[in-house]
């Protein structure tokens, strides 16, 4: 495994984590700062020797209760009998647009980014049902939601191959098991996915997540629920990336903790923290992988410069060959990779474009470039 070196990150803004409607990752989030004065304390708090963000970058080496997770090796629970264990659905569930972008700009629209994330559940998990879950998605915006989603132009191609699952402004507020807390939409996302994955089960991926190859595996697993650790410290089991069976006790358990939350006082307690303590508490009813499976590497300031830098030409045969090697991915054990857009956004993935992919040499465009259709005009933005 490649190990990376530490370093230290800034928080995210609240406009970057609301945009992929997903608190899973993200820190505290501050009120806007100007780019500069945020850049260099970023820049001072690399240098920070106790810094949590050294943490979550250590070393680390797989368990063996991770390798046979990824394996599927977990032996079966003596309570499950001999009963044949129906496989998980190899459905992907997307969501996107809970918030307006026409009265808030900052949430964005349906773009190249969610569209190459979409494409890796087709091209690289080889998904038989992607199911993209929305209430916004027209572009330009409207007021209206549900307006024609296929005015997005990244949605009309990839029309064919996704189902568009419409829900009401009023469905996702009944979502808020606090009613008058003001609530930002990952939140409401958070909520929507674990009802998602508890009614229909199947795979969860947040529209900065990309699939690298068919989960097999883990969608044969005899535990009803399985999360990969977050950080090279394991201090939490993000909830990016989920793939669960429908009625998992795990996620019950799960969803009964947000009841009465006043999530407007937190940003990723339940979605990140609570689940690893969960799991602690309840062992047998969770499957739990090592970071690099789907969230390495991580969100902190080197790494995603790792994950974007030019590479010279001798680098970039290099890391093409070792991906293909891997089947599509960074390192021999990894399945998918989060892209922290809520770190990543500002500095690198706002500035993608189909033609930036496809002639630029980083490790990120190395790995989502074969997700591009052959027939996608070079200069689309």
């Amino acid at each position: 495994m490649v190990l990376l070196p530490g370093t230290q990150t800034r928080q995210a803004s609240a406009s970057e984590c609301n945009r992929l409607s997903g608190s899973g990752g993200c820190q505290e989030a501050p009120p806007p700062i100007r780019p500069s004065v945020r850049q260099f304390g970023d820049r001072v708090r690399q240098t920070l020797p106790f810094a949590y963000q050294w943490k979550v970058q250590q070393d680390f080496v797989p368990t063996q209760h991770e390798l046979d997770c990824l394996h599927g090796l977990t032996p079966r629970l003596a309570t499950d009998g001999d009963k044949p264990i129906e496989p998980i659905p190899n459905h992907v569930h997307f969501i996107y647009g809970l918030s307006n972008p026409y009265n808030k700009p900052s949430v964005g629209t349906f773009d190249f980014l969610c569209y190459l994330a979409i494409r890796s559940a087709i091209v690289g998990m080889k998904a038989e049902k992607i199911s993209l879950h929305y209430t916004y998605l027209a572009d330009p915006p409207s007021p209206e939601p549900n307006a024609s989603p296929l005015s997005n132009p990244w949605i009309r191609l990839l029309k064919d191959d996704i189902s568009l699952v419409y829900h009401s402004p009023e469905e996702i507020a009944a979502l808020k098991s606090s009613p008058d807390a003001t609530w930002q939409a990952a939140h409401v996302s958070d909520i929507l996915r674990l009802k998602l994955l508890q009614e229909q089960g199947g795979i969860y991926m947040d529209m900065d997540a990309f699939g690298f190859r068919p989960f097999t595996t883990l969608l044969n697993s005899p535990r009803d629920i399985i999360l990969g650790h977050e950080g090279g410290n394991r201090g939490g089991l993000c909830n990016a990336i989920m793939v669960a069976r429908k009625n998992s006790s795990f996620i019950a358990r799960w969803l009964r903790e947000y009841n009465g939350a006043d999530l407007s006082k937190e940003w990723n307690y339940h979605s990140v923290v609570l689940p690893k303590e969960l799991e602690l508490e309840h062992p047998d009813e969770v499957c739990t992988l090592a970071p690099n499976a789907f969230f390495w590497p991580t969100w902190t300031w080197n790494h995603i410069e790792f994950m974007h830098k030019q590479l010279s030409s001798d680098e970039a045969r290099k890391w093409a060959a070792e991906i293909d090697k891997n089947g599509g991915s960074l390192y021999e054990d990894q399945l998918a990779y989060h892209a922290w857009s809520q770190m990543a956004w500002e500095r690198h993935l706002s500035k993608l474009t189909p033609e930036i992919v496809r002639t630029r040499d980083t490790r990120f465009n190395i790995l989502v470039r074969g997700f591009l259709q052959d027939n996608l005009a070079v200069h689309q933005s």
